[in-house]
């Protein structure tokens, strides 16, 4: 297995127009700005992190002095042979890597998308937040996502943390969340996460997942075309059993309890829409709780540009792109789980499908099939775990649904019920949950819910796609704003 490097690739200074920028440096951006400069392509990679690899390839911090890195990484080998790809790509100059990097929006000049003119992104650069833009002929957005959070009572206590979140200490800080670990909420993540604190140290009394694996019986053409997958769960639940981490499926964590912090959790089963089942709570003591029902792609920088969405299986809203990987905005290309959740593997997959149809090059029929192989089972996995419609019944009126504004159940529920708020936005602007830093990342799914705006079809996430649209993808200082020369209208 190749080693992980000791130092991050070099940065260099702002580019002048490139022929590609590449937003995000995960798998999805990693793999497009190595295979576009092989295809002759001049490009800029502009990522919010300090080092390439995104939230799945994370680097503990260097001065934790982490001898073998790559042991909590699952295919650190894809990774390690994109990096030093990208190193080459770097020291030949056809690539120009921008770390530190958080780009704010993307404006279209006169003609844009259509080889007449380019596209400026304009971002918030380094610890000393300064200015910075990059101009390009196309763009393509490689995101990623963010944890969806399905609120329970007892979920802002201390020591409740993302499941993602936890297995991100463990990675880029090689600290564990706390020494008895529950591992909630539903998606094939928490496997490993699980196997992953286990193998740490901690002690994980019981993965909790919400959703039932025969779930799964009616895909087996997707399971059967991909047995690495199969492998790779078997090796997933070795883990749990030599650690004798138990697995209570159709379960959830319906309440946290504690004082300073999570003391305990309660467990309950769920019937096959979520709700709980009265008389099936028992409690189990730990000091932390790791939880998350999946992910959501981060597409504030592509609807801003007006990029169509769709509906995806585990009812969060995606990308609609086609076979090339280009969005509906001519120019704008996309790659990753901003496109549907899928996994490392289909990013790095899809990343080089878009370089080649950037570069107006053939994609290799390979590559197809092999995009074709992981969408389907990545539509699999996602129909499997989609959260069913009863979940809000474990939601009393007075637990906490939006945390940064502390907004309750009880005005969500008279928004909608009384007020006639039929929608996330509309429930905003009466109750104020979503306005605060996190901008309804974490609230946002629950709040739909309770509005109603998913009441039509099973998984409490239906109707048509609403993405919300944003000038800004971030926060941005007022000095960047004013600097900002005049639009002609």
């Amino acid at each position: 297995m190749p080693a992980p490097a000791t130092a991050a690739p070099e940065a260099d200074p702002a580019p002048g127009r490139v022929d590609l920028a590449v937003v995000g440096a995960g798998p999805a951006g990693l793999g497009a700005a190595v295979a576009a400069a092989g295809l002759g392509l001049r490009v800029a990679l502009l990522d919010a992190g300090e080092r390439p690899g995104g939230q799945f390839y994370r680097h503990p911090a260097p001065g934790l002095g982490a001898a073998r890195p790559e042991a909590l990484h699952h295919g650190w080998g894809e990774f390690a042979r994109r990096e030093g790809a990208l190193r080459a790509h770097i020291a030949a100059g056809r690539i120009t890597y921008l770390p530190l990097h958080h780009v704010w929006t993307i404006v279209p000049g006169a003609g844009a998308g259509a080889g007449t003119a380019e596209w400026t992104l304009h971002a918030v650069a380094g610890p000393e937040e300064r200015a910075a833009t990059v101009r390009a002929a196309a763009v393509l957005i490689a995101t990623g996502a963010y944890e969806r959070q399905l609120p329970f009572p007892g979920w802002t206590l201390p020591g409740v943390v993302g499941a993602g979140g936890a297995q991100a200490m463990l990675k880029g800080g090689l600290v564990l969340p706390g020494r008895r670990v529950v591992v909630a909420g539903s998606g094939p993540l928490l496997l490993a996460v699980a196997g992953s604190l286990a193998g740490a140290g901690a002690t994980v009394p019981a993965v909790v997942e919400a959703a039932a694996y025969t779930a799964y019986a009616g895909q087996v053409p997707a399971l059967l075309r991909n047995p690495g997958k199969i492998v790779e769960g078997a090796v997933y639940g070795g883990a749990l059993a030599r650690h004798h981490v138990r697995l209570l499926t159709r379960h959830a964590v319906t309440e946290a309890h504690g004082t300073d912090r999570v003391e305990a959790v309660t467990v309950a089963r769920l019937d096959r829409t979520w709700r709980p089942v009265p008389g099936t709570s028992r409690r189990i003591p730990c000091d932390a709780l790791a939880v998350g029902h999946g992910l959501v792609p981060q597409l504030e920088l592509a609807t801003g540009l007006g990029c169509a969405t769709r509906r995806s299986p585990d009812g969060t809203v995606a990308l609609d792109l086609d076979a090339g990987q280009r969005t509906t905005v001519p120019g704008i290309w996309s790659a990753g789980e901003t496109g549907g959740i899928g996994g490392a593997q289909l990013a790095l997959t899809e990343g080089e499908i878009a370089a080649h149809a950037i570069a107006a090059r053939p994609t290799p029929p390979a590559l197809l099939r092999r995009r074709a192989r992981l969408r389907a089972f990545a539509d699999a996995m996602a129909a499997a775990h989609r959260p069913g419609a009863g979940w809000t019944g474990w939601l009393r009126d007075d637990a906490v649904v939006c945390r940064c504004e502390e907004v309750p159940a009880a005005r969500i529920r008279e928004a909608a019920g009384e007020l006639g708020a039929r929608d996330a936005r509309t429930v905003k602007l009466l109750t104020r949950a979503g306005m605060g830093w996190c901008q309804g990342r974490m609230c946002g799914p629950a709040v739909a819910a309770l509005a109603g705006e998913a009441t039509l079809a099973a998984g409490g996430c239906g109707g048509e796609p609403s993405a919300d649209r944003r000038p800004l993808s971030c926060p941005v200082p007022l000095r960047h704003l004013a600097e900002l020369p005049p639009v002609d209208r």
